[in-house]
């Protein structure tokens, strides 16, 4: 009988390239041979999802890999299928990897008569058989609190902050973090003390969704190279105006660090024709070839850090350990050895 000897994985079609790298990490870490367990997730003429699991898995620790990105509903679904299937096949325990949760943007009733769709989600997971969920910089920490399961909520942080003292060395006086907005205030501020540089902030003030009426910039940034930090760029309307504000407020080039690349409508465009040097996003989400060969955009991977989390979770140790950068660190050695 199995019982639950070695971590196995299973990707859905959301993001299959980062399924394969976590599990190379993996293999890398075990001494061992870890790859998706086979399966078929594949749809029926009326886009019907099915799925079908070929390899034993009773008894398992199973890992669904399965960000529920662009088409969201799509994703989500085949998420849900993959869960009751594993659930009836006798798996022991079900961990849902989302690295990017999708509806986690509608967590709280803004209007009257409107949705808590992510609340809903977490419902929809739980029930499907999730027993756990690890996940990437939730848009909103409380969605943590709508889950009767355990969730860990990893972040980029410590793999932005390797980032950063890579690729700026020498020049981290001139550095300063700025948030694009107040209610990320706390996630800049994360960064920015991480590698102790100074904080600004951009205020803006929305008449409606989407649409930005005022702006206006919190800090003194002449001549510093500013990194905005956020955790989704969708359209990058926002963020491309951020950029061009902090220019004319004398900022002497602009970068932006930002978790979820969505990159949805004209977001690849603007962010070509702007004034920003570079964005720096994860590959949470699996992006076209329109995102990869844009030259001032550029993708850091998570699959070290993933690979780890899943093998702590596994293991029964620590996953906040990974917060930390004397644990990430070695994990991005390939990548940041002189950091």
């Amino acid at each position: 009988m199995p019982a639950m000897t070695e971590p196995k994985l299973i990707s859905g079609n959301a993001n299959k390239p980062l399924a394969l790298a976590i599990a190379r990490r993996m293999s890398m870490h075990r001494g061992m041979n870890v790859a998706p367990v086979d399966a078929r997730v594949e749809r029926f003429n009326d886009q019907e999802i099915f799925v079908e699991v070929f390899d034993n898995v009773r008894g398992e620790d199973m890992y669904i890999i399965q960000p529920t990105s662009n088409p969201a509903n799509d994703n989500l679904m085949e998420l849900l299928i993959m869960t009751d299937a594993l659930k009836r096949s006798s798996a022991a325990r079900i961990t849902a990897v989302i690295p990017y949760f999708g509806y986690a943007r509608q967590d709280r009733r803004a209007k009257a008569r409107t949705p808590i769709s992510a609340k809903l989600v977490a419902n929809m997971l739980t029930k499907a058989g999730v027993d756990r969920v690890l996940t990437l910089d939730l848009h909103a920490t409380q969605i943590q609190g709508f889950f009767d399961i355990p969730v860990d909520n990893l972040y980029a942080a410590p793999v932005f902050a390797l980032d950063i003292k890579h690729n700026f060395k020498g020049r981290m006086d001139d550095l300063m973090v700025v948030s694009p907005d107040v209610g990320g205030v706390a996630r800049a501020r994360e960064i920015a003390q991480r590698i102790n540089v100074p904080m600004a902030i951009v205020d803006k003030r929305r008449e409606k969704a989407g649409e930005i009426a005022d702006m206006t910039v919190i800090g003194d940034v002449t001549g510093k190279t500013c990194i905005i930090v956020d955790d989704i760029c969708d359209t990058a309307g926002t963020l491309v105006k951020a950029a061009q504000l902090l220019i004319d407020h004398g900022a002497a080039e602009v970068h932006a660090y930002i978790t979820h690349g969505v990159l949805s409508g004209p977001a690849v465009e603007r962010v070509s024709n702007s004034v920003m040097k570079s964005l720096v996003i994860t590959d949470s989400i699996d992006q076209p070839d329109a995102v990869k060969n844009c030259a001032n955009i550029r993708i850091v991977p998570t699959a070290p850090m993933f690979a780890q989390a899943i093998i702590n979770t596994w293991n029964g140790t620590s996953v906040s350990s990974l917060f930390e950068l004397d644990t990430l660190g070695p994990l991005y050695e390939g990548l940041y050895s002189g950091a």
